[in-house]
């Protein structure tokens, strides 16, 4: 299977997005790195950048209903290449972050990290994710391919 190195990310089910945002950056000081008010979703760096996130979801979006929850296990850069091959293997789908079949992990360009995830069981959506050494490239869609991501550092 994957070594998991550490946590890396959890999610949390909020009523009031803005208020949370407010509560969560000015209160507890922690460092809002995406919001995505479209998904009804926001994301907070724990420990500093690239060390932890929280991500912090309105009841009920997408895509993560009532009953379940996101983790996500951080992974070194040669786990996440192999991920999908390996939880394949497992009789498990490995998906993007929309819970489409990927053959490749996705990489986040606003931070930017590699990531496959998966469901539990109990349908529980768990992730690995591996932060990448190259800048953050918050213009690209909040998604891509990893074959997309390699395509552009190739360009730059």
């Amino acid at each position: 299977m994957i070594p998991i190195e550490g946590l890396f990310e959890a999610h949390i089910t909020v009523r009031d997005l803005q208020r949370s945002i407010a509560f969560y950056r000015d209160v507890v000081g922690l460092e809002l790195g995406f919001a995505q008010p479209e998904r009804s979703a926001a994301f907070f760096w724990v420990g500093g950048r690239g060390r932890s996130m929280m991500g912090v979801f309105t009841l009920g979006s997408y895509p993560l209903s009532v009953f379940q929850h996101h983790v996500a296990f951080q992974v070194s850069f040669e786990a996440i290449l192999e991920a999908p091959q390996r939880l394949r293997s497992a009789g498990i789908t490995p998906m993007g972050g929309n819970r489409e079949p990927v053959n490749e992990p996705i990489v986040f360009a606003w931070m930017p990290a590699a990531s496959v995830f998966f469901d539990d069981p109990d349908g529980n959506f768990l992730e690995y994710i591996c932060i990448l050494a190259d800048p953050p490239r918050p213009e690209l869609a909040a998604a891509i391919s990893w074959s997309e991501w390699q395509r552009l550092r190739s360009l730059a």
